[in-house]
This record gives C-alpha cells, structure tokens and sequence, in this order.
C-alpha cells in the first residue's frame, strides 16, 4: 500500500517507498516516487533537466496505475511552483493522472488550459470521459481531434461498443477505413464483437477477410471474435474451419466453438469437441449442460453434472437456473427436487433470482401449495417472485387468486402487468385484457414487446380492428421493439380483423430483417384463413430460400391452403418433406388436415389410409371429418368404419349419428337410417337446433 507523501524541511517533500514494487524506467530497487525523489535531490539547483522532467513523467505514470490522487496532485503542485506546467508530456501526465483515478473535472481543467489541441491529450481525455460514462462528451472531444490516430479511432470505437452503441461503432469504423488510418487488432476485436449484433455472414467474411489482409488473424482474440460471429450466424461449417487453422486457442476459443455447436442443437459434435478440451472450466461444462437441456435431454445433462463434480468443479448460479428452469419444462418434479436440495446447500438459495425460479418450477410441476410455500419463504421485496407465483397461478387456470396477488402487490413492474395481461388473453377474457392494459398506460408503466403481443392477441380475440389500430400506432409512436414475436401478433391481429391488406404491409415492411419463421406463420395461415392460395404458396416458396427453420405451425397453414384449393398432389408433397426435408413430425392437425384434403376430393380408401398410419391415435375431430367427407361422396363403407371407431370415442356423440343416418338415406338405405334415429330418441338425444351469433 503507497503511504502519504510528507513534506520535510531540507526538501519540498518524501516518498515512502512500498514493498515489491519495481520502477517501470528499470531501476531494479526503486520505485519512479524513490527515483524521482532521488533526481530531485541531486538536481535542485536545475529543475528543467531532462532528467528531472523524466522521472516526474514516470511519478505521475506511477500514480495513474495505482491510483495514487494524493500523491499525484503532490507532484503537481511541485510541477507548478517548478514551472513546468506548460511541458507538453507533463501536462498529458497530468490529464492521464487526473481522468485515470476518475477526477474527470480536473482532467477536463488541464486538458482547455492547453495552448493547442494535443491529439495525445485528446486521446486520453476520450478515454477518461468513456471511463467515467460520458459518452457523449468523449465523442466531442474526439470530432475536434486533429489528426486522429490509430489510437483516436480505437477509443471511440471501444466506447460505443463497451456501451452497446453497435452501429454508432461502426460509422466511426467506416470514418477510420476512409481517412486512411489503419486499424490494429484491438480496433477490429471491438469492430467485430458490435458487428455480431449488427451483421450478417457477409459482413463477418469481410470482416474476416480484412484481418488476413492486415495479417492479424494470428491474434487470439481476434480468431476468437471472429469464431462467435460465425457461430452467431449460424455458419458452422465456417466456424468450425476457422477454429481448426487457429495457431493458438485459449479456453474461450474453446468454449465459443462449444457454444455455437450447442445452440445449434448440434450435442452429438458439442460432446465431441467438448471432450478435446485440455482444461475444462465451469463455463464449458454449463455450456455442454445447457445443449443437452436445450435438446430436452435431461437424463443427459444429469449424468454431465454428476461427472463436473467428481472432476472437482463447483456449480454456478447460472447452471443451477438452467437445469431447475429445464426441470419445470419437462414437469421432472423429482430431479428439480434434488436440484433445490443443492441450491439450499450450496447457499444458493439467498439469491432473489433464484427463488423466482424454484417458484416458477413448483408451478410448472402443478405444485402450486409448494410454489406459495416458497414465495413465503423468500423475501417479499423482490418483485420477480411476486410475478412468478402470479405466471404459476395463471399456469394453473388460478385467474382470480393471480388477480388477488397482483393487486396485492405494493410495487409492480412491467412484468407484473404483462403476465396478468397475457393471463386473461389466455383464458378467454380478452376484454379484461384490454381493461388492465389501459390501466397500466394510466399508471404510467411503459408496456414492452412482450405485453403488447398479448393485448394484440386480445384483440384479435375480440375482432375490433379500430382497438387494433390504436395499438399497432401506440407500438409505434412510444418506440417499443418491433421482435419477432410482436410482428406476428400484429399480422395475426390484422388478418383475424379482416385486414388482411394492412397484414401483407406490416409483413412486407418487417420481412427482410426477419430472424425466425413466427412472422412468416402469421402472414401464411392469415392468407389461408382469407383463402388466397397463390399468394400463401408464393410466400412460403419464399421462405423455403431463406435461413430460417421453418415449424409446424408453418405447415398447418400450408397445409389448410392446398386444403381448401384442392391442391392434393402439392399438400401431399409438402406433408412428405415434413420430416424427410425439415425434421419437423407431423402431429395431429397435421393428419387431420391430410385426412380432409384426400376426404374433400373423394380419396376416402387413402384417407383411411392416413389416420390407420398415424403414430398416435385419431381423435373425435379426424373421425368426425371422414364420416363428413364419406357423407359427401356418398361412400356408405367408409361413413360406417368412421361412425364405429368414433362411437368408440365418444358415444353419446350425436352428430356422428346423424351424419351416419344422412348416409344411408342417401343410398336409400331407410331402414339403416330410421334405425339411426330410432337410438338416438331411445338414447335421449336431441338435436339442437342452429342460431346465429351476427347481432
């Protein structure tokens, strides 16, 4: 620890020297304070000698290191009373000193009292303003820099970046590249981490391709940086080329590599490569739990657990979060049990985080007594408890006790009103939505992408396009994020409003930055619920050529489509690439829709045929669209073998019998027919008659 400097008499004043500290100019037992004290002995009588000048630029270097200010401003007075304040390298030592330990204000004295602009000075005052979180005042400073250097571009670069300003980055980037200065490898390790928020694989491979140019590509974090932004981008095949020809690998070269292939869902190659790993830390075992738990491998991720621990490493919070959040979603009410043993032993249990997620898995589980349990436990401060017990109410169909909660509730945030927004969207009460959306807006709480989907989802519900437009233009003029997400719920909205001009607009207005198929869903099935099926062909066609993984929401709508247009050898064909081109199983609706598509157009036998294939049973809805389609066709063998194998199901189902009855009067079978009814009326059924819900 550097103790206070003391005047004495006989000289302005003492150094005590600290313990195992050398001095940076190489004097192998002195300090650059001892040095400097040294010097200043032996050359009182000449304070301007270059000697004296030197050792005080290494004091003050000295100071700014460790952020000795009382010294610092000691060895400015002496500067002062010696004259020398007006020394170019003195005066930057200054600035350095005083932005360095945070003075910003006595920095900024030093830096207007120079008589010209020093692009030196310059550069450290942009550093020390980006120090302090002034941006602005650093971009300032860097505009009336004159002849901005290497280091000039790099520190305004750095800050934007370290500040999440991506593009802002960028521009000066592109300012750099233009004035002809040439970047080092830490402008283009920052350029490249805001370039992964910002760009895509062309902008990566450029990027890449002007490292080899510049010939820095052998910097490790270089290599590394660049290895995220392929991974980023989904390109692994690049990724995992360029991390092969790397010259040298740290573990977080490693762990990046590891991580690309684990969010891929790629754990067969993510094992592979994690077993290579010379020195594993925890970040590479939560990296390779995480893609076992993101492929609903959970079995797996225990058994890598189990082994991190006899290989001597701890869990952290983060991994615990993961495997307890993985518990909740697979309902493995016995392992999340173990996992909050561990969570109590390892004391991890007093972070407030934490306890929102062992109540959001209780939930999960359907254990909700235990999920009140835990929220008295923990402390009633913390808002995200309060709105996981809420999320675990609602998940439960508990509406009205999540309501009593809410307005419990002596702080809330934007969460707290979002779930209990999306609560009622969810249960059918789309008005109350609305009601409390408006409420939340009165209360001046800002609604975020994640409420608005849900009001638009209420919307929708209730068909009131005018609602629909005031929100899409609240969305816009309160400048809420515009995700993935939110643009499906507005395109959803629009299309189940009758609008489905204005969904093609919001689609084609968002459809170049798109990221995931969810916008793409929404335009489809909204085309094929209006029935134009040229244009919904058209747009998954286009769909079909980008880098997006398509879902099985995508082939419902494609499906409904060929559906009502008749379109059997095409819906055939996009049933079949289904699994064979997408790796998405077909479910139940999709069946169902294969059944009505082959019933529609009189391929009864072949329909048949589908439901008999199904891996899972055929439920009321499929029977009862075959015994339709067989009424249609006038198919009596087909109706008869649909009627049984529903009656099976259901019963007491009436429709099906008289369906079944309509099919043998049809064929003049009246007998069969009267029969029909006879047991219906025996069975007390009734047939209720149809009304309209059009006021």
């Amino acid at each position: 620890m550097i103790k206070s400097l003391k005047f004495k008499p006989s000289i302005p004043f003492l150094a005590v020297k600290p313990p195992n500290l050398k001095c940076v100019s190489g004097i192998s037992s002195e300090t650059p304070l001892d040095h400097f004290h040294s010097v200043f002995n032996s050359q009182k009588a000449n304070l301007q000698n270059s000697d004296y000048e030197l050792a005080l630029v290494s004091a003050l270097r000295y100071c700014s290191a460790h952020i000795a200010v009382s010294q610092g401003q000691q060895i400015h007075s002496l500067i002062f009373k010696s004259g020398l304040e007006s020394n170019t390298f003195i005066q930057n030592s200054l600035i350095n000193l005083y932005a360095k330990c945070g003075l910003i204000s006595q920095a900024k004295s030093m830096f207007d009292s120079c008589s010209t602009l020093d692009p030196v000075a310059s550069n450290i005052m942009i550093s020390g303003y980006i120090r302090n979180d002034r941006l602005n005042d650093a971009r300032e400073v860097f505009d009336k820099t004159p002849s901005k250097c290497c280091v000039s571009y790099t520190s305004m670069i750095m800050g934007f970046a370290q500040n999440d300003c991506w593009r802002e980055a960028l521009e000066v980037f592109r300012d750099m590249r233009i004035s002809g200065v040439i970047p080092n490898e830490v402008t283009l390790a920052s350029v490249i981490s805001s370039s992964v928020h910002l760009g895509g694989i062309w902008e990566c491979r450029m990027l890449h391709g002007l490292v080899i140019k510049l010939m820095i590509d052998g910097f490790v974090i270089i290599s590394t940086n660049l290895l995220n932004m392929y991974c980023v981008c989904s390109s692994l095949v690049e990724a995992r080329s360029l991390f092969d020809e790397m010259k040298e690998r740290n573990i977080v070269s490693w762990n990046v590599m590891l991580n690309g292939f684990a969010k891929a869902g790629l754990v067969e190659l993510a094992r592979e490569l994690f077993e290579r790993i010379p020195s594993k830390d925890v970040v590479s075992w939560g990296t390779m739990i995480d893609g076992y738990l993101q492929v609903e491998r959970l079995s797996k991720a225990w058994t890598m657990y189990r082994a991190m621990l006899r290989d001597g490493i701890a869990p952290n919070d983060v991994m615990i979060v993961d495997l307890i959040s993985a518990c909740g979603r697979a309902m493995a009410f016995g392992e999340g049990l173990q996992i909050h043993s561990i969570i109590v032993k390892a004391g991890f249990d007093c972070y407030d985080f934490i306890q929102a997620t062992i109540i959001h898995f209780y939930a999960a589980c359907g254990r909700i007594n235990l999920a009140r349990l835990q929220f008295g436990l923990g402390i009633k401060d913390h808002i995200a408890s309060w709105n996981a017990l809420i999320a675990g109410f609602i998940r439960n169909g508990m509406i009205e006790d999540a309501r009593q909660l809410f307005n419990n509730m002596q702080k809330r945030d934007v969460y707290s009103w979002s779930a209990m927004i999306s609560g009622y969207a969810q249960n059918e009460q789309p008005n109350m939505a609305l009601e409390l959306f408006h409420g939340m807006v009165d209360a001046g709480v800002k609604p975020n992408e994640i409420t608005m989907v849900s009001v638009f989802c209420a919307i929708a519900s209730l068909g009131t396009l005018k609602e629909g437009r005031w929100a899409h233009e609240y969305v816009l003029n309160n400048s809420i994020t515009l995700n993935d997400n939110l643009s499906a719920a507005i395109i959803d909205m629009y299309a189940k409003c009758g609008s489905i001009n204005t969904a093609l607009e919001v689609f084609y207005h968002i459809r170049d930055r798109t990221t995931s198929v969810s916008p793409w869903n929404a335009i489809i099935c909204g085309l094929a619920m209006h029935g134009d099926a040229n244009l919904t062909l058209k747009i998954y066609s286009d769909l079909e050529k980008r880098n997006i993984k398509l879902n099985s929401i995508t082939f419902i709508g494609v499906l409904s489509t060929c559906c009502h247009a008749g379109l059997v050898d095409l819906g055939e064909r996009y049933f079949k690439s289904m699994k064979s081109v997408y790796n998405v199983e077909p479910d139940l609706k999709h069946y169902g829709c294969m059944v009505d598509l082959l019933g529609r157009a009189g391929r009864l036998e072949d329909a048949e045929e589908v439901i008999r294939s199904m891996p899972m049973k055929a439920d009321v809805v499929i029977w009862g669209t075959l015994l339709a389609a067989s009424r249609i066709h006038g198919n009596v063998e087909v109706g008869e073998r649909a009627a049984k194998s529903l009656a099976g199901l259901q019963p007491s189902h009436g429709p099906s019998r008289v369906l079944l009855s309509n099919i043998y009067a049809d064929a003049g079978r009246w007998e069969d027919a009267f029969s029909i009814r006879k047991e219906m009326r025996d069975c007390g059924m009734k047939r209720l008659p149809g009304f309209s819900g059009v006021v």
